[in-house]
């Protein structure tokens, strides 16, 4: 009987052992309050890409981080900072600092996200581009969580699948988007804070997109997938450079990416069927791909890209980079698009990689952003690029 009673104590817990406080509450003008309780605190401060950012020192230059602003404390221990603005409709992120202490969750919000090795939480304000990355009433794709044999690294790895409302039942053959995901990430990333499900459902219903499938896998070739998901158990996940990160081995292997999804799914086995785009790490990944494959993809996208590779990344991937580039550009991409936001730490590499493609007149697509190496971005470009495939 004690052991009956303390179960259904445990479940009591789960069930109604939250605090009764709302936070964050979106009101009707869209501004946003925050609450925390904490009343012992002597300081609590929110930081989310809400807030205007500022700009610190890191080993890649200046970057942009999250602003901070101060909670007030009220009755009963709960603080609460409004913002004094209506916030533009968007996907936002945020967490509280506590006397100091950082990365701390909203216990009122159980809407939740993983970027690397760092938790925070997430809200949307709808009636503009949130929209876009809202769960609509619109027809729904499928996402699957496969394993694949890659017989160039030597083992099974696992990614991620989008297929579009209908894929099961419709007979058709689709084409491809290889979405890559930048240093850090893994095969989740795009899915859950990029909201590609979202992003595809919604732009297919609007008849904005063509239905496509899109392949998001895992561009850390020493992970077999995402921390907590592979034999490697629940271990801690990396924010410093993994084994084997953009040194040839990713784009060395993809092709049995391509032959994985070719062989399991029906897509149309055609350059002008299949693209390539990635953020940060994927873009560079999508860049070196494009090139060393240059009958494979008719559509390249690079968002905020890194761009040529170090020193020490002697892979002959990286070797005859403008000759394999002029290969490339012979029977060029009907889209080679180009995104980057105005205060990213990569922006003076891609200025200097156009220069590069304009002193040889390769056609592309340029598109400049506010802000830095966000999310936020990222979202918006795969919101403008989707639309421009498979014309």
């Amino acid at each position: 009987m004690l052991v009956m009673a303390s179960v259904f104590a445990f479940a009591q817990q789960s069930l109604w052992g939250g605090q009764k406080i709302i936070s964050p509450e979106i009101h009707p003008d869209n501004t946003v309050t925050f609450r925390f309780f904490a009343p012992k605190a002597v300081q609590v401060q929110v930081t989310g890409d809400f807030l205007p950012p500022r700009q610190v020192e890191s080993q890649y230059g200046k970057i942009d981080v999250s602003g901070v602003a101060d909670l007030k404390e009220g009755e009963n221990g709960i603080w609460e900072y409004t913002t004094p603005n209506p916030l533009a409709s968007e996907l936002y992120n945020y967490t509280f600092i506590v006397d100091g202490l950082k990365n701390i969750i909203d216990l009122n919000n159980v809407y939740v996200s993983r970027d690397v090795a760092s938790l925070f939480n997430i809200f949307l304000v709808k009636g503009g581009r949130g929209d876009l990355y809202s769960v609509n009433k619109v027809p729904h794709g499928s996402i699957t969580k496969c394993w694949y044999s890659s017989p160039s690294l030597g083992y099974d790895r696992r990614m991620t699948i989008y297929t579009p409302a209908g894929y099961e039942n419709s007979g058709k053959r689709y084409p491809v988007l290889y979405l890559l995901h930048g240093m850090g990430g893994d095969e989740e990333a795009w899915i859950t804070l990029g909201r590609t499900i979202q992003i595809m459902d919604n732009l297919i219903a609007e008849g904005k997109a063509k239905p496509m499938i899109v392949v998001m896998p895992n561009g850390n070739v020493d992970q077999e997938a995402a921390p907590g998901e592979s034999s490697w158990g629940l271990y801690k996940p990396q924010t410093d450079k993994l084994p084997r990160t953009m040194e040839g081995s990713m784009e060395a292997s993809f092709p049995d990416i391509v032959k994985y999804v070719e062989s399991n799914y029906r897509v149309i086995k055609k350059k002008s069927s299949r693209a390539i785009a990635g953020l940060s790490m994927g873009g560079y990944h999508s860049l070196h791909i494009s090139k060393q494959y240059p009958d494979m993809f008719d559509y390249v996208g690079l968002f905020s890209a890194a761009i040529i590779a170090n020193d020490k990344a002697d892979s002959p991937i990286y070797q005859d980079f403008e000759g394999k580039l002029a290969r490339q550009f012979e029977h060029a991409p009907k889209l080679y698009w180009m995104a980057i936001g105005k205060t990213d730490f990569l922006y003076k590499s891609n200025q200097e990689y156009r220069k590069l493609l304009d002193r040889h007149q390769y056609k592309y697509v340029y598109r400049e952003s506010e802000g830095g190496h966000i999310w936020r971005n990222w979202r918006l470009y795969l919101s403008e690029f989707v639309p421009q495939l498979f014309e």
